[in-house]
């Protein structure tokens, strides 16, 4: 049985988080629960970036509660945080940041991208945690292209990164708290293909480049398809090559209270994260 599609998201303006991040916010749980387990999506780019000295990106700032899951497509990123944890993610790298309990970190462009200049695009995803896994201590997986499992898809539709969860026998590295996929979908000219979903779960399809009907809706670059959760397949035909990213999980079904970089379950709960940032219990960076 098909996902029927429920909405489609269009036509979202373009704002700077910082300045080194041109987004199209796609959904955030500022508008509801409506794609549990998943809070935010924010997509960054494609954006030509002239060769500068300086630092762009976002200085130190908090989350908990939640993960954020950045995967890049072109730049590269460098990455700070208060446990004292540094790293680069270039093209084709996932950076999997479990906030949980609390940290404080920063994200700007590498010293070598600013200074070369090029294109950025990337993506950032909020996936939200269980109220049992809230207060766990945060870590990070990075996640490089090359640790990156892809699979062929049937027919000679396209092949498939499988960046969490699991297609067609393969599993992806990334370690999840709920049943999730991610997959990164690259489909070729004129194929024409099906994937199956699991039933129950909350699913979208992001059009990242060329263009594609899903489920017989024709979509094009940045537009993203909420599937209701009843039905296990969704049909893609690409009329060019074509780049999707496919999002499923499986719903949490527990009350979601944010403000800004917090997400937990309750207003106390914010409170007692604003208190704590404060007070330095998740750390500053040097």
């Amino acid at each position: 049985m098909k996902k029927k599609i429920q909405r489609v998201v269009r036509d979202v303006s373009q704002h700077w988080v910082g300045d080194g991040f041109p987004v199209r916010s796609l959904f955030s749980y500022a508008e509801g629960n409506e794609f549990d387990p998943f809070l935010l999506l924010d997509y960054a780019g494609p954006y030509d970036f002239a060769p500068d000295e300086a630092k762009r990106g976002v200085g130190e700032h908090p989350h908990r509660g939640f993960e954020t899951v950045t995967i890049l497509y072109d730049g590269e990123l460098e990455h700070g945080d208060s446990s004292g944890s540094h790293g680069t993610i270039g093209p084709g790298d996932v950076q999997w940041m479990t906030a949980a309990a609390g940290i404080v970190h920063e994200e700007f462009h590498s010293r070598r991208f600013a200074n070369q200049g090029g294109t950025l695009e990337m993506v950032q995803l909020w996936v939200n945690l269980p109220a049992k896994a809230k207060k766990s201590p945060p870590k990070y997986q990075d996640l490089l292209a090359a640790q990156i499992p892809s699979v062929s898809l049937p027919d000679n539709a396209g092949t498939a990164r499988v960046i969490a969860g699991e297609l067609l026998g393969t599993h992806g590295p990334a370690s999840t708290f709920t049943p999730i996929n991610v997959w990164d979908v690259h489909l070729n000219a004129g194929a024409t293909g099906e994937l199956t979903i699991p039933r129950g779960h909350t699913s979208l399809v992001v059009v990242q480049a060329g263009t594609v009907a899903v489920n017989d809706e024709p979509m094009t670059a940045v537009e993203l398809a909420l599937l209701e959760r009843d039905g296990e397949t969704v049909h893609v035909h690409s009329d060019t090559a074509s780049r999707i990213l496919v999002l499923t999980g499986e719903p949490i079904a527990e009350p979601v209270v944010g403000q800004g970089p917090f997400v937990m379950n309750s207003r106390e709960e914010i409170r007692e994260a604003i208190r704590d940032y404060q007070a330095g219990k998740m750390g500053h960076l040097a």
